[in-house]
């Protein structure tokens, strides 16, 4: 294998390079999320795999930079990154929450280029075609911060430090509005098997709006339901790494793996 790149990147981080790796996992973070969120699963999975997290505009090493508030048009700008060197081998997705809309769009553009992904990890989201008419990022701060404690995922003493919602507020309020503005697309299937994950009790997400991620691909799909909320990843890491590691080695293994 190739070694890893030390040319600048606007999009991706890579946390633990793996050069022998034979797939890299592509990690799309959630509404405020940031790349750092992916380091424990880059951890994990290295170096059988090696993880790619995206890192948004407007927060930690990229804090400077111009919001995105367009789910497509992140999908454009990351994808254009992903060039002939970051995808040498096979490539597979995950995203969780608004994080599993940006890779279900990415893997769009991919394979629009003949770049098939072996798979694609959809956690805590419903399906694209799946829409609520959610508009939270119109709302005043106050509703913001009732929101995010309702997701869960969020330090509850960090919902009480103004300065600190004061850096994070405009991210959040910007990812809501990416997330809840997007309008799927209806189109070509995907190729690549999707996985979709969600927890038993996910305020966002019911079961039957997870299975709906099968109306999306033409190849395999399966739906794996843990316990927990929203954020049911956060307590069920092994088992969601478990799902990632099994997936991918069944993926490589068959003969029609490609990228």
């Amino acid at each position: 294998m190739a070694a890893a790149s030390t040319r600048p990147a606007r999009w991706i981080r890579r946390f633990h390079p793996a050069p022998d790796a034979p797939t890299r996992l592509i990690c799309f973070p959630h509404a405020g999320g940031s790349a750092s969120y992916y380091f424990p699963v880059s951890r994990s999975l290295a170096p059988g795999i090696e993880v790619l997290a995206v890192q948004y505009p407007g927060r930690q090493d990229r804090h400077a930079d111009a919001f995105v508030d367009d789910i497509h048009r992140i999908a454009e700008l990351v994808t254009a990154e992903l060039d002939d060197e970051l995808l040498d081998r096979p490539v597979a997705l995950f995203g969780h929450s608004m994080g599993a809309t940006v890779a279900f769009e990415v893997a769009l553009l991919l394979e629009q280029q003949g770049r098939i992904p072996v798979a694609l990890f959809a956690s805590g989201r419903r399906a694209p075609s799946r829409r609520r008419d959610e508009r939270v990022h119109e709302a005043d701060d106050k509703a913001i911060v009732a929101e995010l404690a309702k997701a869960g995922g969020t330090d509850v003493g960090l919902l009480d430090d103004e300065e600190v919602l004061n850096m994070v507020l405009p991210v959040i309020r910007n990812d809501y509005r990416a997330a809840e503005t997007y309008r799927y697309r209806p189109g070509a299937r995907l190729r690549c098997p999707v996985v979709a994950l969600t927890g038993d009790n996910d305020p966002y997400v019911t079961i039957d709006e997870a299975r709906a991620w099968q109306d999306h691909t033409s190849a395999a799909f399966d739906l794996r339901v843990l316990p927990g909320g929203h954020f049911f990843l956060t307590d069920r890491a092994p088992e969601v790494l478990e799902t990632i590691s099994e997936r991918l080695g069944r993926a490589l293994s068959a003969p029609t793996a490609r990228t």
